[in-house]
């Protein structure tokens, strides 16, 4: 038996045992079926009821047992008297702490005034053979509750608390995006070719076509060809995967949303965009304010709007038109070798290094230069500028939109450049992709994109401090380490 366990021990060993003896006494420790008719949180005192859940604290007192069972809706008392002739005093017995278990029975309030079930039939569903952690020293390494993400659920229920909330996000999400007549599509995760995003991607292979295949960046090309295909208003929610650095806000696969509306532009993404995150708040936590970093914020639509001109003008007081003073002002304060940038390219890394952190409440950035994105179209009012947006809090990004560039002379052009790019050993730069430029070719009708990181919106509507605390299952390094 212990060639099964890489961590065999005597309490496993002791629960295998009780595993059989349930068998010797015509049990069966995992039955297929239980018809559980109630949850936990129906309970209210002189009801009787038929309940499942796992038991999390079990004391004999005398001829009296306590347990204390949970569901996913809460946590209810059990109260077992040994001389009840309906109850199997084996099976008692042989039930322990981690254990699945129905019962059914009768709700009354101790002398404490504590809610509980006067257990009149208890039956075994799943016989637990690993011990769970210490009660009271529960399960606190950080690295081990990563790895055994179903414990942590168990033991920390704000953990499965945020995930639920997780899903609530998502699913408010759809429904808002239904509602504005949008439809969900499927893009693919492997690709031949990769694009829609600034990264350097996960590289696998496809035997089946002895070909070199790529782990999603984005989803954004194939959405655009749903466009160009006549469908006006598409969305999906795409695992993205970008073989990068983690921090508190930056995982190698997250949950990345993105919408593309026929006919519309950067402005009408703006709109959907702060009623989304509005729409998310009030679903999930009943109010638009949070509190990120220590900073309460309220992301209540309308969020302000500023040019990033303006901003880097304003914070850097520094005359955006002037090359040589933007040139000597990051020459001055920053490490940044400046000397092969443009002035649009300069301005940014302006905006970086010294704007973003200033900004608290929920903002766009509107208005970026133009050397920033190769799928943007130029500003209707100055060339030297695209018609971009990217909206930030407490001075995170939270997204990226677009009016969409649909000029395929130019488009071929900006592509082949960051192809150009790619050959010459910038990692971040994506292939061409001529599939997707023939698409362009047909012709795109003007278009409004948006992109939001879902982990990050998903940690402001949890209060997470981390963005692997809002993913269900985040990696670990290998490791033989047990809890």
């Amino acid at each position: 038996m212990n060639k099964l366990f890489d961590d065999f021990n005597e309490h496993i060993e002791n629960r295998i045992g009780k595993v059989e003896r349930l068998r010797e006494l015509g049990y069966n420790p995992y039955p297929q079926k239980y018809e559980r008719e109630n949850m936990i949180s129906d309970v209210v005192v002189g009801g009787t009821y038929k309940l499942a859940g796992r038991i999390m604290l079990l004391r004999g007192m005398g001829k009296s047992t306590f347990l204390n069972i949970e569901d996913p809706s809460g946590k209810v008392q059990l109260y077992i008297n040994s001389k009840n002739e309906n109850l199997d005093a084996d099976l008692i017995k042989l039930i322990e702490v981690g254990d699945i278990i129905g019962v059914s029975g009768e709700a009354f309030l101790t002398k404490t005034e504590e809610l509980t079930i006067r257990v009149n039939e208890l039956s075994i569903l799943t016989k637990s053979v690993r011990p769970l952690p210490d009660k009271f020293k529960g399960l606190t390494d950080p690295e081990a509750r990563i790895r055994y993400r179903s414990l942590d659920m168990i033991m920390n229920p704000d953990v499965r608390d945020t995930l639920v909330d997780r899903a609530k996000a998502i699913a408010s999400i759809r429904s808002f995006m239904a509602k504005r007549g949008y439809l969900e599509m499927d893009t693919p995760i492997l690709d031949m070719s990769y694009g829609g995003g600034e990264a350097a991607p996960f590289i696998t292979k496809v035997n089946a076509l002895s070909s070199e295949a790529y782990m999603n960046v984005s989803p954004e090309l194939y959405l655009k060809r749903y466009i160009v295909g006549g469908i006006d208003k598409v969305y999906t929610f795409s695992r993205a995967f970008r073989n990068e650095g983690i921090d508190k806000t930056h995982y190698p696969e997250f949950t990345l949303f993105e919408c593309y509306e026929s006919y519309a532009d950067y402005r009408d993404m703006m709109d959907l965009m702060e009623h989304l995150y509005e729409e998310v708040f009030m679903t999930v936590r009943g109010t638009t304010k949070a509190t990120i970093n220590g900073i309460e914020v309220d992301f209540k639509a309308p969020w302000k709007r500023v040019k990033m001109l303006d901003m880097v003008s304003e914070v850097c007081n520094i005359d955006i038109n002037d090359q040589d003073a933007l040139r000597n002002y990051i020459k001055t304060n920053t490490d940044t070798d400046c000397s092969d940038m443009s002035k649009g390219q300069m301005i940014y890394e302006l905006f970086e290094t010294f704007c973003e952190e200033k900004i608290v409440e929920p903002t766009f950035i509107i208005d970026y230069p133009y050397e920033t994105s190769p799928l943007c179209k130029k500003h209707r009012d100055n060339e030297e500028l695209i018609e971009r947006f990217e909206p930030f809090v407490v001075g995170i990004e939270l997204g990226n939109a677009y009016s969409e560039l649909n000029d395929p002379v130019r488009q071929r052009e900006l592509l082949h450049k960051q192809s150009e790019e790619l050959r010459g050993g910038l990692e971040t730069a994506s292939p061409m992709d001529e599939i997707f430029t023939k698409a362009i070719d047909i012709g795109m009708p003007p278009t409004g994109g948006l992109g939001i990181g879902i982990d990050r919106l998903i940690m402001f509507v949890t209060g997470s401090d981390h963005i692997k605390d809002v993913i269900g299952f985040p990696m670990v390094k290998r490791s033989a380490k047990h809890y």
